[in-house]
């Protein structure tokens, strides 16, 4: 793309340049020639303009730094006469970017300087100029007058909008948030342990008493069952001619319910017979036990046995009798409801 002759550095401007401008121009001829034009046509030759800007003016800053590089280095006007190069043609200009060589150390600052300098003068391709004198500037190439004018027609504005409504939406994902997490230290752990270990002891505690309560006062209720079952049996089968009145006066008032019902309407002709037999019994009770038990009323077995003995003192064989006895409690009292005979 550079070319020395004599003193002076020439500078040839990219044939491909205008080549892509005229073919842009002559395309977008052939599109308004058609009536029913494509719209991504119109954005592909747009795009194309502006890539044809943009290679132009990275070529004018590649010159400009490649310029400033061979002045540096050319030192001496004559040295530099006498070796001419002659001019770049187009296909040397298509290879030249690769083969430039690397700018040395000491250059490497001016090169940066006058390559991101957008003001820097280009020397002119045509017409020569000193070795010592300063490059003019000139500005980048412009698009061409085809191009720029269909940026502003309502079809290019329309491939623009159509552009834009063919890029995917950004969506930002909103980064996870870092949850700190502290570790319990050792003395957290100790307390901690320390305060699990108490609520189980206490908890424990809490349940051994509420059980110890529970069994306790169903073994005092039991024994209070089967003591007034053992009452009730004993005062039954102990009358004596001589009191039998008072015997059984002691069997009412231990009874309640429909036994009591029964053995009151019977009483009378009881209380005669055993006054008229000259008798006495005398009743035990060798075991008893829990069946079934409520809050108020229980079963009870009970095993007893009795001794009759007559006027003339001459003792019988002791009777054994099993009884099913029910016991309820009657205003605090507890009294037998219903004797049965077990067999």
């Amino acid at each position: 793309m550079f070319s020395r002759s004599g003193n002076i550095i020439l500078i040839d401007c990219p044939a491909r340049s205008d080549e892509r401008s005229d073919a842009v121009t002559s395309g977008h001829e052939q599109t308004r020639a058609d009536p029913v034009g494509d719209d991504l046509l119109l954005a592909a030759e747009e795009a194309e303009a502006e890539a044809v800007a943009a290679e132009a003016t990275a070529a004018a800053a590649r010159a400009r730094a490649r310029a400033t590089q061979l002045r540096r280095r050319a030192g001496n006007p004559v040295s530099t006469a006498s070796s001419p190069e002659p001019p770049a043609t187009t296909s040397d200009r298509s290879t030249s970017a690769p083969t430039v060589p690397e700018p040395s150390a000491s250059d490497d600052a001016d090169t940066t300087a006058v390559a991101s300098n957008a003001d820097t003068a280009i020397p002119d391709a045509s017409t020569p100029e000193p070795a010592d004198a300063s490059p003019r500037s000139e500005p980048p190439p412009a698009p061409s007058g085809s191009v720029a004018a269909n940026r502003d027609t309502p079809r290019a504005a329309k491939a623009r909008r159509l552009r834009r409504a063919l890029r995917p939406p950004r969506v930002s994902i909103p980064r996870p948030r870092r949850v700190s997490v502290t570790r319990p230290g050792r003395r957290t752990i100790a307390t901690t342990v320390a305060v699990l270990v108490l609520c189980a002891g206490v908890g424990s505690t809490g349940y051994f008493v509420w059980h110890h309560h529970t069994v306790t006062g169903e073994q005092q209720r039991k024994a209070e069952f089967v003591a007034a079952a053992r009452q009730g049996v004993t005062s039954l089968t102990s009358l004596d001619f001589t009191h039998a009145a008072a015997d059984v006066k002691r069997v009412l008032d231990d009874s309640t319910g429909s036994f009591r019902s029964d053995f009151q309407t019977r009483a009378d002709d009881f209380t005669k017979v055993i006054e008229q037999s000259k008798v006495a019994t005398e009743g035990k009770v060798n075991s008893a036990a829990v069946q079934s038990m409520t809050d108020d009323s229980a079963v009870v077995l009970v095993a007893a046995s009795s001794k009759v003995t007559n006027s003339a003192g001459a003792q019988q064989e002791p009777r054994a009798w099993r009884l099913s006895v029910t016991v309820e409690r009657v205003d605090g009292l507890l009294k037998m409801s219903k004797v049965e005979f077990v067999p």
